[in-house]
């Protein structure tokens, strides 16, 4: 039965077949047809019909999804004898125990993989049983984080136990919803959307939380909560623009490449080199015990520490394999990193007064010298000196020159998280040098609103609709434009610092309110992805 499950009842696939069976949906309704009609009703064929259904399908262009099956039986008997061995074989399978197995990511982190799902599957199990769907689970998960947020912003101690605590458990529960998913294929569109981003809504709420609980205690660690929120949605922008950039691309072999190939078939090499990234379950439970045991500002300490060296990690790795890999760059990828860019109507603008003259430069090396550029500006000179307007306007040049040209040098996958680093850090030192209460706080809204933007880019295009429509780019402004917007407010406003976060508080409401009722616009859509996150642990 779960083999006939795996191909007529998933709807993450267009076509899907067993040997025996062949399902379709709307979207490959019309190649059905057409098959139907070329294969006919081929009573002398040595296949069975579906088989060969399935066949002039994916002949006719249309990908048909085909199980890996394992243990699993699906077979059409041509006799008594083929049938009384089909029926045994059917027989010993441990169907149950398959469902179980599969219900686990292949490929996840090793706390996820010894410490959570040896019995959060059985929950999922116990779930399914009761009929409650993967959305539900992943809404009580980010219920238990947010009330695990609301007792670190207590600054009691109890708070904290508690908060380590019930952040555990909404990681369990965050493991459940995507082994439920799998265990009883309910795929949805809304699941895609809610599991895509309750992620960063949990963890970056648990920040707020614990700057909020430390402010109680008289320590303002609302620097290092942004920082570390940046430093965790940066390093996740290299993780998608590099994937992006090198999924389709053809001769995508390198030396590196090969040595971590190498280094995955030692089983406990794969395991340090997951642990060291610090995936999200090693995160979260280091956060959880740090809560309980330590104090926010060592909860963020640990934090920075950690995620800079996977970051630098992972990121130094990607380099070497682009600069010794000869692959060749699609026009696909090359668009996906340009939607990654996130670049408004002022880049556009250069880049369309540049187009055609843009490919004697190196765009990585503009966009990172703008990015140097504009964050050493907003480090050295004085909160609100006019002179990091010109800063700010070199860079929107910058930015245009860098996307001018097609992103498909070696290393163009680099431009989004440099962009993202020049934004975000821009954001947060002009909040610091401020030196006014709630500016951190409301930096730390902005930097969250924006970077929700760039998730909900990043899991439309994983989801193969592209990224959000243009008026919305434009709309926000663009990163260039909301690092220029806000160097000229923090000019304008340097005389009164006291409403620079007035400032940054009704930017952040802007941005947040038109990007959330695009994104559940969509989402909720019926022509939104129905898919499932089955990459490396985030």
């Amino acid at each position: 039965m779960h083999a006939l499950r795996l191909a007529l009842t998933d709807p993450r696939f267009d076509a899907c077949a067993v040997t025996g069976a062949l399902a379709v949906q709307p979207g490959a309704r019309d190649a059905l047809d057409k098959a139907a009609v070329a294969t006919g009703a081929d009573a002398d064929g040595t296949a069975p019909y579906a088989d060969r259904l399935a066949a002039a399908v994916e002949a006719a262009g249309t990908s048909v999804q085909r199980p890996e099956l394992g243990t699993l039986v699906a077979t059409v008997p041509a006799g008594p004898a083929e049938r009384d061995a089909a029926t045994a074989a059917v027989a010993a399978v441990d169907e149950e125990a398959v469902r179980l197995r599969t219900a686990v990511k292949s490929r996840d982190g090793f706390f996820t993989t010894f410490f959570i799902s040896p019995y959060s599957r059985y929950i999922a199990r116990w779930c399914a049983r009761r009929g409650l769907t993967p959305n539900q689970v992943t809404t009580a998960s980010l219920i238990t984080a947010l009330i695990a947020a609301g007792c670190a912003a207590t600054g009691e101690r109890w708070g904290y136990v508690a908060a380590g605590v019930l952040l555990l458990v909404s990681f369990v529960l965050d493991c459940t919803d995507g082994q439920l998913a799998r265990y009883s294929l309910q795929y949805s569109t809304m699941g895609a959307w809610l599991d895509a981003t309750f992620d960063r809504a949990k963890e970056y709420s648990f920040y707020a939380g614990l700057a909020l609980g430390a402010a109680k205690n008289g320590d303002d660690v609302w620097a290092l909560a942004t920082g570390a929120m940046i430093l965790m949605t940066c390093r996740h922008v290299v993780d998608f623009s590099f994937n992006e950039a090198n999924h389709d691309a053809t001769a995508n072999t390198s030396p590196t490449a090969a040595l971590s190939d190498k280094l995955d078939s030692v089983g406990w090499t794969v395991w340090v080199r997951r642990m060291i990234i610090l995936p999200i379950g090693e995160r979260w439970a280091m956060i959880a015990v740090l809560t309980a045991l330590t104090t926010p500002r060592t909860v963020f300490y640990a934090l920075l520490v950690g995620c800079a060296f996977g970051a630098l990690y992972t990121t130094a790795g990607r380099v070497l394999r682009s600069l010794t890999r000869k692959a060749t760059r699609t026009d696909r990828a090359a668009q996906a990193l340009a939607d990654l860019a996130d670049s408004g109507p002022l880049a556009e603008l250069q880049a369309r007064l540049l187009r055609g003259r843009a490919g004697s430069f190196g765009s990585v090396f503009v966009a990172a010298l703008g990015a140097a550029l504009m964050i050493g500006a907003a480090l050295w000179l004085p909160f609100g000196d006019p002179r990091l307007i010109a800063a700010a306007v070199i860079y929107v040049m910058a930015s245009g020159l860098a996307v001018a040209a097609p992103l498909k040098g070696a290393l163009d996958w680099l431009i989004p998280p440099l962009f993202r680093a020049a934004e975000y850090v821009t954001v947060l030192v002009l909040a610091a040098k401020a030196n006014v209460p709630g500016a951190l706080p409301a930096a730390f809204g902005l930097i969250a609103a924006v970077a929700y933007h760039h998730y909900d880019t990043v899991y439309r295009i994983r989801g193969g609709t592209g990224a959000p429509p243009h008026w919305l780019v434009r709309t926000i402004g663009g990163h260039e434009g909301r690092v220029l917007l806000l160097t000229v407010l923090a000019a304008v406003l340097a005389s009164r610092a006291a409403d620079f976060p007035v400032a940054l508080t009704v930017t952040a409401v802007f941005v947040a309110l038109v990007v959330l009722v695009e994104s559940i616009r969509f989402w909720v859509s019926s022509g939104a992805p129905a898919v499932h996150d089955e990459g490396e642990p985030a």
